[in-house]
């Protein structure tokens, strides 16, 4: 699916009307949100939250923060508000706020409709990528491969092979993270990381069945079994309709930004010097 990607400003100036307040610095406020603003610009705008932090952390931040406002207490008291780099920098984030606030703005009002979106889908849907084949496969290790061999006979031919994979999982494996859970591994895809030979067996397996031998890898003697099996397949209109909206929305916006700057500039007296 192609994407088209609407350039904005990453920095937002945002204000938090329930922010909490942190501490104090000469009368002066300092919020959660002055904190999260200080880690966002320390993350490069990762998605991280105050509350999140142990408490080490969050006496660090907000020391950082309180610094920061007694720098610019500092600063402001020596004039620098009267600097022209200042005047110079001050008018140019107005200008860049401006912008942004303005842009989102704009792209809030363009709505795409589902008829759109269904008619993308219906006249591209074989140019989407495939849904990737699916297993849900569970797994019983064991250190020794006469032990899984053993295992393997056990449940050959049982009925109820799920319930007893499980229950055997339970009873023999020595995996920790999933033996409790029947030695479900969830959902896996060729893409997942595990090892390359416990992948290669498990896709090499029908729904319902498990591995017919042992199989080795660094960690020891898996049996496998693949509950279900979804084969690669092309996604469903459900599935791709909110990004197709996404996409729909961001090329017409897209088109109204160059519609109106080329009117802007059809307008405006330009010298190019």
């Amino acid at each position: 699916m192609k994407k088209l990607v609407v350039g904005v400003f990453a920095l937002l100036v945002a204000v938090n009307i329930n922010a909490a307040v942190v501490a104090t610095v000469d009368g002066q406020e300092i919020t959660d949100e002055d904190v999260n603003r200080a880690l966002r610009q320390i993350t490069g705008g990762r998605a991280l939250n105050y509350e999140s932090l142990n408490s080490e952390v969050k006496k660090q931040l907000i020391d950082q923060v309180i610094e920061q406002k007694l720098l610019v207490k500092y600063a402001i008291k020596n004039g620098i508000e009267k600097d022209a780099d200042y005047i110079k920098t001050l008018a140019q984030a107005k200008n860049d706020i401006a912008l942004e606030i303005w842009i989102e703005k704009e792209f809030d009002k363009i709505k795409i409709s589902n008829e759109q979106v269904k008619k993308y889908y219906d006249e591209n849907s074989d140019k989407f990528p495939l849904k990737p084949e699916e297993l849900k496969v569970s797994h019983i290790l064991v250190k020794d491969k006469a032990a899984a061999e053993k295992i393997i006979k056990e449940l050959n031919g049982v009925k109820e092979l799920p319930a007893k994979f499980a229950e055997a999982a339970n009873k023999y494996s020595e995996d920790n993270a999933s033996k409790t859970n029947g030695g479900s591994l969830g959902t896996i895809t060729k893409q997942t990381q595990l090892i390359k030979e416990f992948l290669d067996a498990a896709f090499a397996l029908k729904k319902g069945e498990i591995s017919k031998t042992p199989v080795k890898t660094q960690f020891g003697y898996h049996i496998i079994y693949v509950a279900d099996k979804q084969l690669e397949s092309k996604y469903t209109f459900d599935e791709v309709k909110d990004n197709i909206a996404l996409d729909l929305k961001k090329v017409e916006f897209q088109n109204y930004l160059k519609t109106q700057a080329k009117a802007l500039k059809d307008k405006a007296k330009i010298e190019i010097k």
